[in-house]
């Protein structure tokens, strides 16, 4: 950037164009939405259809249509071989259902009305620090998925996808060997252990969370193999932490959670887990200055503003925070399970 404003004519457009693309953001997330909703990338799958094939497949009307997919071929979800004919590039191929790198569910969680309606008030979150879903639907958001069954089954598999890349790297790439039973905190429905302890025999595992959150577990460790050294059990994070674990982890869950909340969490984890456990922090860490390299972490702590009341964090808010709750940082570990971080800690001494 320069002090004075250019007189280049090309320079200007591109500059123009750049802040339009952007102000244009939500009519490309609104786009892919509608597409995932319409289940468009299953119909295509790995072929090249013509619009009116995928007109007469999802109901819609076919000019329309063809404007749909269009935007999307020019935000680099689709392809446009031969005018009408329409395939997916490898980033819209992630909309397939049946893709093991599969992201339909968290498309269309992050792109549901309930979400997009809290959006239209970050405004209101900015001025105040209030969460604007609560403006928006009157009642808190995990208030409104206990009693929104689609949403929340919608969101408990979004959860899912997101978990699976991440899941592999940590299976993979941390060390398992000092421990014996595993306790997935906020563990939903068992993608990260479900991961973890095939590659692990020796491991026995709980996945803790909400009623409503382990629903879905039985039949993904059921389905992975361990549902015979692997228990789903449901409880309040705040009281009944399972006590009988010796590594404890806590997956893109802090960013749910206020600062307040937050260290509540930890204060309950360091009373309830044994002196002689570790604990693992599974998620972003901001850099202590904003830049243009990781959007996405910027974009889920304005999410977390509007929706949760929740923040991402620095690795320095981090070691602040578990410290003031009775925690020994031992390493920090910056994108060591794909865009997130792990942070390893064990209580301090008394």
């Amino acid at each position: 950037m320069t002090d004075a404003i250019t007189t280049d004519p090309a320079e200007k457009m591109r500059l123009r164009a750049a802040l339009i693309e952007r102000i244009g953001g939500y009519m490309s997330a609104h786009s892919i939405g509608v597409a995932a909703d319409l289940g468009i990338a299953d119909l295509i799958k790995d072929g090249v259809r013509g619009s009116d094939e995928l007109a007469a497949g999802t109901g819609t009307h076919e000019p329309s249509l063809r404007r749909l997919l269009r935007t999307l071929v020019a935000v680099g979800m689709m392809t446009e071989p031969e005018p009408g004919r329409f395939g997916l590039t490898d980033v819209g191929a992630q909309l397939r259902s049946d893709s093991p790198d599969s992201l339909r569910a968290f498309t269309r969680m992050f792109c549901h009305p309930a979400l997009f309606a809290a959006w239209q008030g970050l405004g209101h979150s900015v001025a105040t620090g209030e969460r604007a879903f609560d403006l928006a639907h009157g009642r808190d958001f995990y208030a409104h998925l206990a009693v929104d069954d689609g949403l929340n089954a919608l969101f408990n598999e979004a959860m899912g996808e997101e978990s699976r890349i991440a899941a592999g790297q940590i299976a993979a790439g941390y060390d398992f060997s000092a421990a014996k039973k595993v306790v997935d905190l906020g563990g939903g429905d068992g993608t990260l252990l479900a991961a973890v302890l095939p590659a692990h025999p020796h491991l026995h595992g709980i996945v803790f969370d909400s009623l409503s959150g382990v629903a879905g577990a039985p039949a993904v460790l059921e389905k992975a193999g361990i549902a015979d050294r692997c228990e789903a059990r449901a409880g309040d994070f705040f009281q009944d932490i399972p006590e009988d674990g010796d590594l404890y982890i806590i997956k893109s869950v802090f960013q749910d959670w206020s600062d307040e909340d937050a260290r509540a969490l930890l204060r309950a984890c360091r009373a309830q887990m044994p002196a002689s456990a570790t604990l693992l922090i599974v998620g972003s860490v901001l850099p202590e200055t904003a830049s243009t390299d990781q959007p996405i972490m910027f974009f889920t702590d304005l999410n977390m503003l509007v929706n949760s009341g929740g923040k991402e964090r620095t690795e320095s808010e981090f070691r602040a925070m578990l410290d003031d709750t009775g925690f020994t940082v031992e390493s920090v570990r910056l994108g060591a399970a794909g865009p997130l971080s792990i942070i390893q800690a064990v209580p301090a001494a008394a």
